[in-house]
């Protein structure tokens, strides 16, 4: 019997930086050696703080289920971090923890979306914002933030764009997959077009130049998504958060305990000693990054893959390969392949990424020149 999936889970497309790593996967396992460029995770440990409280937690006996919203001490981390990082003066009572940032913005876009609501997003943007809507009903409306548009969602871009059924706009600063910041007053701009703001801040922490700016500054009713995988180095913990108005709190909390019931306990109390104990840890690894992203970004300017606005966010850089053809995937493919040197095809970010390729330095400054040197070499000969 032919398989018959709703249009809604239909127009959801592959995540394709994920082919890429899967093939990866299968090189290595035929015994060839592959530079891992592709995927944004970091790879440093996770701090030894996380580790010996969750591992502490096991041995005490916190396996069961906590409340939905997340342990109190958490939420009241959680708030107390936004309130000394960026001024803020938020109540406990806004955050709602969740395991990990995805789950939490396909309960947001629930709350939030009707069927055929529209959400405002970069052109280019992070692969799975557009299946995250989709997946609620939504309709993705794309707004050109490219290389002309210095790869920032901006006010003047977003205005003709905005219609009776545009419920949120959606920003991610810093950028996946550009690595590019907004200001404080483009936010402002942003939230002053009178729509509801959802800010992806995952990155946040991970800048390199003046300090990441909260859309809570900007709009107090914003909604936040952050979490622990990217600044702690905690992919694997599954354990993120949304700031909220409080009148969505207990919206979201219905959802979570039928959707999840809670996030894991003792990841909870590795997430609560990272924000207590591990900031000094995260600072390390963001000076190392910051390091790795000036050989990234020298090392594919001297190949030949210019990045017009040099990433001060985030571990990425999105290189301009159009003049090696305009299909990004089949380009990503034949590097792998011929090379060993895994990146992300620009076109899992959008048709704006179309003819770019993403590099993460997620790996060694001696991994990087490596693998940029032979993809470099490859280029020249084709």
């Amino acid at each position: 019997m032919e398989l018959s999936l709703p249009r809604r889970i239909r127009t959801i497309k592959p995540f394709l930086v994920m082919d890429i790593l899967e093939r990866a996967r299968q090189l290595e396992a035929q015994g060839r050696e592959v530079i891992h460029l592709e995927v944004g995770e970091p790879d440093f440990p996770s701090p030894p703080a996380a580790v010996e409280a969750a591992q502490r937690a096991l041995a005490e006996g916190h396996t069961h289920y906590t409340t939905a919203l997340g342990i109190p001490e958490l939420r009241e981390a959680i708030a107390d971090h936004y309130n000394r990082t960026y001024g803020l003066a938020l109540s406990p009572q806004r955050v709602v923890v969740t395991t990990g940032t995805s789950p939490a913005m396909l309960m947001l876009f629930s709350v939030l979306l009707e069927e055929g609501d529209e959400v405002i997003l970069s052109d280019p943007h992070y692969a799975c914002y557009p299946s995250f809507i989709l997946s609620a009903g939504g309709r993705p409306v794309l707004v050109p933030a490219g290389a002309e548009e210095g790869f920032v969602l901006r006010a003047e871009a977003v205005r003709p764009r905005l219609g009776p059924r545009t419920r949120a706009i959606l920003l991610n600063s810093p950028s996946n997959p550009t690595g590019s910041r907004l200001m404080k007053e483009e936010i402002a701009a942003l939230a002053d077009l009178g729509v509801p703001i959802v800010s992806d801040e995952i990155y946040h922490g991970l800048s390199y130049g003046e300090r990441d700016h909260s859309a809570l500054e900007c709009a107090e009713e914003a909604f936040v998504i952050n979490g622990f995988s990217k600044y702690f180095a905690m992919t694997g913990w599954r354990l993120g958060y949304l700031i909220l108005p409080e009148r969505y709190v207990r919206p979201l909390e219905i959802l979570q305990q039928n959707y999840f019931v809670s996030p894991n306990p003792f990841v909870q109390r590795g997430g609560l000693a990272a924000l207590r104990r591990a900031i000094p840890d995260a600072e390390r690894m963001r000076e190392i990054y910051d390091a790795r992203r000036k050989v990234m970004i020298q090392g594919l300017k001297a190949i030949g893959l210019p990045v017009h606005r040099e990433p001060d966010g985030a571990f990425y850089a999105f290189a301009d390969a159009r003049a090696h053809g305009g299909d990004s995937l089949a380009l990503a493919r034949e590097i792998l392949e011929a090379t060993g040197v895994a990146a992300a095809p620009g076109a899992d970010f959008g048709p704006g990424g179309e003819g770019y390729l993403r590099f993460s330095y997620c790996n060694s400054a001696e991994n990087i020149e490596k693998g940029l040197e032979r993809v470099g070499r490859h280029l020249a000969r084709r």
